[in-house]
């Protein structure tokens, strides 16, 4: 009766969690993730906790606790980094965090001892590896308005079209503007560490954070604190290893840079496994190939993280070489790692035709990451306990889920608008 009663709760834990703006469809391999994760204490919290930001008596109003029991709950929590403090207008708040960015970055960033990496990197990986079902909830067709966006090479964008790189597409300018620095541990390379999957020699302290989110990462050890200059050496020597870098998917107050690997990074593993373009934004920019300098050599291919390149016959018996570099413009995510590895520069970012949406603010990617995995009801009546949240969740849902809403939600012009109304 007691596994049978905890078993229920977990169900419980893993519904919340499927409520926040990256889905968790449940499963076995969901359940045993969570029961490693959480303790049951920490999972009921969890469960009545609101949704969004919520200051401590709120939530001990919530859980119907004395206040010091939800706070000792809630520090084991922030130390794990399944529940985010923020100091609000000097408050402290509270946010229950989503699978990604959030469960699966802060339980292999951690230092401070306390978990198993090698049981959790294995949970992880059954859990979002063990067939499709976390990535087609999430990325599928229809769904843009992922956590990352690829950030462009600025020296492999054509000379001509440098000029239009805006700040918040380039590294070197997100690094140059922020005033709080951290690097830790790259989740991905760590997680495949303990799994035994690490194949390549990157290295694994490369995870690069700014201000807000530096602060929380440095005071909770899942980073240690950086400077400006050494954040650009680590820029630096990404490029020269050919690492792609993906930023938060904000214009504004960009929180964190990654240094990506194809063959560890989760999100781009997910993207070239499982075919959902969704699992990180494009940047403006896209791959093309000059035919007059390309020698078919195949080392644009071979560096590319998400499999974007392969080599064609030419079919022409004047020309020198055989063989030419293809791109398939529908799965370039526009990161230039190709152009940096080729000596003659025959392949380079142009960009795009059409410009690619990016939300301005952690704010808007929230909103509309909601609005598109159906759970912006929660964010708006955030209260687990109150009948009429309930009611309005279930209203608002019903409403958005109406043929047209949505879709008509998104458009540049209404988003506008309803951004600013939410605001």
């Amino acid at each position: 009766m007691g596994h049978l009663a905890a078993k229920d709760l977990y169900k419980r834990l893993g519904r919340k969690l499927d409520g926040l703006t990256v889905r968790v469809p449940w499963n076995e391999a969901l359940y045993r993730l969570i029961k490693e994760l959480y303790s049951e204490d920490e999972a009921a919290l969890i469960v009545k906790m609101p949704y969004g930001l919520s200051k401590l008596d709120r939530i001990a109003r919530s859980a119907e606790l004395d206040e010091s029991r939800v706070k000792q709950i809630l520090d084991g929590l922030c130390e794990k980094g399944l529940v985010m403090d923020f100091l609000v207008k000097d408050k402290t708040r509270y946010t229950i965090s989503p699978m990604v960015v959030g469960i699966f970055e802060y339980s292999m960033m951690r230092t401070g001892g306390g978990i198993d990496f090698k049981k959790t990197a294995e949970l992880f990986r059954e859990y979002m590896f063990g067939d499709d079902s976390f990535f087609r909830e999430n990325f599928k067709k229809g769904r843009n308005l992922s956590p990352l966006r690829a950030l462009p090479y600025e020296e492999s964008v054509l000379p001509e079209e440098r000029v239009e790189i805006l700040d918040y597409e380039k590294a070197a300018s997100i690094i140059s503007n922020a005033k709080t620095y951290s690097i830790g541990l790259c989740s991905c390379r760590h997680e495949k560490t303990h799994l035994g999957e690490k194949k390549c020699t990157f290295p694994l302290e490369t995870c690069s954070a700014f201000d807000a989110s530096a602060e929380y990462l440095i005071s909770h050890r899942f980073a240690r604190p950086s400077s400006k200059p050494e954040m650009l050496d680590n820029l630096a020597r990404s490029k020269e290893l050919g690492l792609a870098l993906s930023a938060d998917n904000t214009k504004n107050n960009v929180g964190f840079i990654c240094h990506c690997c194809g063959c560890c990074c989760n999100v781009l593993l997910g993207y070239a496994r499982f075919g959902y373009g969704g699992t990180i934004v494009t940047s403006n920019f896209i791959a093309g190939v000059n035919g007059d300098s390309c020698t078919g050599c195949g080392k644009c291919a071979k560096a590319c993280p998400v499999g974007t390149i392969s080599l064609k016959d030419r079919n022409d018996p004047s020309v020198q070489y055989k063989k030419i570099a293809f791109v398939d413009e529908s799965i370039c995510i526009g990161c230039g790692v190709c152009s940096g590895s080729c000596a003659n520069k025959a392949i380079m970012l142009h960009r795009r035709k059409e410009r690619v949406f990016h939300p301005a603010d952690t704010f808007e990617r929230v909103i509309l990451q909601s609005l598109e995995r159906n759970t912006l009801p929660n964010l708006m009546f955030k209260d687990p306990e109150k009948l009429s949240h309930a009611f309005m969740r279930g209203f608002l849902g019903g409403f958005l889920r109406l043929p047209g809403v949505k879709k008509a939600l998104t458009h540049d012009l209404l988003r506008s608008r309803f951004l600013k109304a939410l605001k």
